[in-house]
């Protein structure tokens, strides 16, 4: 058991060289504890990560598609975007907690993750990430329904995101913009998953950071209409009505649990109006 649960520590210390080695001097790092050096790996992959993923698609959209996905008077200003980098920044040490001590118990062995597909092989490896997805859907699901059902929940958590509630107050940077609690308490079912799944360890990681790029894409108000995903179609009325589209990477949780709003029903209505 201990020869196996060495295979996790020897992939989180690969994964702290990687970073750390090439963006930092050795005696800054080398000489901290295992966990400390994960945590400072985890930092500053998640800022590389929401920096270069944002200003990219940022540039892509306001300016080499300037008028093509958005109207002018739905690009938002400098000072919005400003204010939301400033948001997530605040809370990014602590978003970087929660994956730090999901890999610390996976290297202690308490949750059932493997390190290997081979060890299981590749139809029980799909059977068991499609099972991890929807056990992720329908917790993030609910965390974030909860999060506005409950009032004192939205009123000084949620409510910090929630700031943004039109098109020309929400870009790519919004996605990450949330109260410190709020963030870690949307990403908590992937790490409940870990003791209730087969996960395999790698794609855990990857999927954690993975979220940074999918919360900036479903909020940069374009429309993808590739259903049954929870794009920025869907997701920007959930910041224009507050009751609707609670979901994460598909519609499904909202048809199920009747709090689904379609964009085109939407438009209709705004139009009547």
């Amino acid at each position: 058991m201990e020869d196996y649960l060495q295979l996790f520590v020897d992939e989180t210390s690969f994964y702290n060289r990687l970073v750390l080695e090439n963006l930092l001097p050795a005696n800054l790092w080398k000489p901290l504890p295992h966990c400390l050096q994960t945590w400072i790996r985890n930092y500053i992959g998640g800022t590389l990560l929401y920096f270069i993923s944002g200003f990219l698609w940022c540039f892509y959209i306001y300016y080499l598609k300037r008028n093509v996905y958005l109207p002018k008077d739905a690009i938002p200003s400098t000072k919005a975007v400003l204010l939301q980098i400033y948001v997530a920044m605040k809370a990014m040490p602590w978003y970087c907690a929660l994956p730090t001590l999901s890999e610390y118990m996976v290297e202690t062995g308490w949750t059932r993750c493997f390190s290997r597909i081979s060890d299981i092989g590749y139809p029980a490896y799909l059977v068991y990430l499609a099972v991890y997805l929807v056990f992720v859907e329908f917790g993030i699901y609910w965390m974030h329904r909860e999060l506005h059902d409950i009032k004192p929940l939205y009123k000084y958590l949620h409510a910090t995101h929630h700031i943004y509630n039109k098109q020309n107050t929400l870009s790519p940077f919004a996605g990450l913009a949330f109260h410190p609690l709020d963030g870690i308490l949307q990403a908590v079912p992937h790490v409940i998953a870990l003791f209730l799944i087969p996960t395999h360890f790698t794609t855990h990681i990857a999927l954690i950071f993975l979220e940074a790029i999918w919360t900036a894409n479903i909020h940069d108000c374009i429309d993808g209409k590739l259903w049954p995903v929870m794009g920025a179609g869907y997701h920007t009325i959930h910041h224009t009505t507050y009751r609707h589209n609670y979901g994460h990477y598909t519609i499904w949780m909202d048809w199920m649990f009747g709090t689904l709003r379609d964009p085109d029903v939407s438009d209709l209505a705004a139009k009547k109006e």
